[in-house]
């Protein structure tokens, strides 16, 4: 029985793909766990520790789909420990070896180095998705560097900028945030293997001869010390997927906005099919960046509690952990979610060029006071050029006049400038500064 939206078949495909819902599901978690007990098994067995038969039949058959998972979740009924799993794998394995399982680890070695075999796959997954918005995002830098439109601050006309500068400024913070993956995996992809308290006390001489060549087969790096009370890691790791998260909330409330019906320059992905209303037909409602929207404020909402997990007591603290199992998943499950529908947002993204141009009128020239500003201040100071310039627009707004008809009305302008000068004040597409020059800026650093 269903009973979240991620494994909803009703709103499943809103909230979860395939491939993440792969990667934390029961399966995956149980042969996770498994994997970490036949590494150590094999760890053990090739130094002496374990009898090499036991070591071949706990390996040989630590495979998820052989074990009852159902009884382990009826185990956990009375245990949060790896007793569970235990007790269900032993009952597959033959000549006693299950007696050699788990030889000198304690439970949350396995749960923990268990968890990041998981955090590393939905890690390449969620690196390789955001790398596609990061090429999208500069295909649009490129494709629309020299489309030129109205810059917007606090939600009004400021000046203009280019299509392909707004986009450059998408692709730029992607970028970082593709550094920052690439940062953090030397920090996180870190196993388990301390024993009870940490001191591998149950191996003595041996413990570190098993923990390195445990993590070898893993193919992680060996701790420096016990991590079953240091969880930043984890912490940054949630805090970085939701910083990615408020990238991708930003990009698509930017085009929900500019898709509103009166900017129209923006529109999200349209097919034909795509419904946007059950009583109104016209509809074309950016659906799918509020999608983004909604499930990126989800892993945001997350950050908090993995900081506030980091609170752990003593030398083990099962509260800590248990809050993981449940954000961390979910975390991932939503930011993969999200970018899977931010590539395609990004990839094909509906662009109108000419209601970028219409829009740039929109003021009657009002958008360029700064440049009428600038000019007439080298010539009385800019402080003056300001209050003369302001009270002209103030006018304008309040009239519904143009900014040219305004100007070429007032004698303290006239005096220094032609008409033909003033509209080439007023003209936006010669007063876009460097935007162009931070598009290739940006575009040099492509990947």
């Amino acid at each position: 029985m269903n009973s979240t939206v991620f494994d909803s078949q009703v709103f499943g495909p809103l909230f979860s793909t395939d491939d993440m819902r792969r990667i934390f599901s029961d399966q995956n978690l149980v042969q996770s766990w498994l994997d970490t007990e036949a590494a150590l098994a094999r760890a053990e067995g090739e130094l002496g520790i374990i009898p090499q038969q036991a070591m071949e039949e706990i390996c040989s058959k630590a495979k998820a789909e052989w074990v009852d998972i159902p009884a382990i979740g009826e185990f956990y009924k009375s245990s949060i420990t790896m007793v569970p799993l235990l007790k269900a794998f032993k009952k597959i394995l033959d000549n006693d070896a299950g007696e050699f399982v788990h030889w000198g680890a304690t439970s949350q070695d396995i749960v923990d180095t268990g968890l990041i075999l998981q955090i590393r796959q939905a890690y390449q997954l969620l690196l390789g998705r955001l790398r596609q918005c990061e090429r999208a995002s500069y295909a649009l830098a490129e494709k629309y560097k020299d489309v030129v439109m109205a810059g917007r601050t606090h939600v009004q006309h400021a000046l203009p900028i280019t299509m392909g500068f707004k986009a450059a400024v998408w692709a730029s913070e992607l970028s970082r945030h593709v550094v920052r993956m690439e940062e953090i995996a030397p920090r996180l992809f870190i196993g388990q293997f301390s024993g009870a308290v940490g001191t591998l006390a149950s191996l003595e001489d041996r413990g570190l001869d098993v923990q390195k060549r445990m993590m070898e087969l893993l193919d992680l790096a060996v701790p420096d010390i016990a991590w079953h009370t240091a969880r930043d890691h984890i912490a940054e790791f949630i805090n970085l997927l939701a910083m990615i998260a408020a990238t991708l909330a930003k990009i698509s409330h930017e085009v929900l906005t500019l898709q509103r019906t009166e900017i129209g320059e923006l529109e999200e992905p349209f097919f034909m099919g795509k419904v946007g209303s059950s009583t109104m037909p016209h509809k074309r409602n950016p659906q799918v960046c509020e999608n983004v929207i909604a499930l990126t404020r989800s892993v945001r909402a997350l950050a908090p509690l993995a900081v506030e997990a980091m609170i752990c007591e003593n030398e083990r603290d099962w509260s800590c952990e248990i809050a993981e199992w449940d954000f961390v998943p979910r975390a991932c499950l939503l930011l993969d979610t999200s970018l899977e529908k931010s590539v395609d947002i990004l990839e094909n993204l509906i662009v109108y060029p000419e209601k970028m141009e219409k829009n740039l009128f929109h003021l009657k020239g009002l958008m360029l006071s700064e440049s009428v500003m600038m000019h007439l201040g080298q010539k009385m100071g800019r402080m003056s050029a300001h209050d003369i310039v302001y009270k002209i627009c103030m006018a304008v707004f309040e009239k519904g006049s143009s900014m040219e008809e305004a100007l070429l009305a007032q004698p303290e302008v006239m005096q220094y400038f032609t008409e033909s000068e003033i509209q080439q004040m007023l003209e936006p597409h010669h007063y876009i500064g460097l935007a162009t020059t931070f598009v290739d800026r940006v575009l040099a650093k492509r990947p």
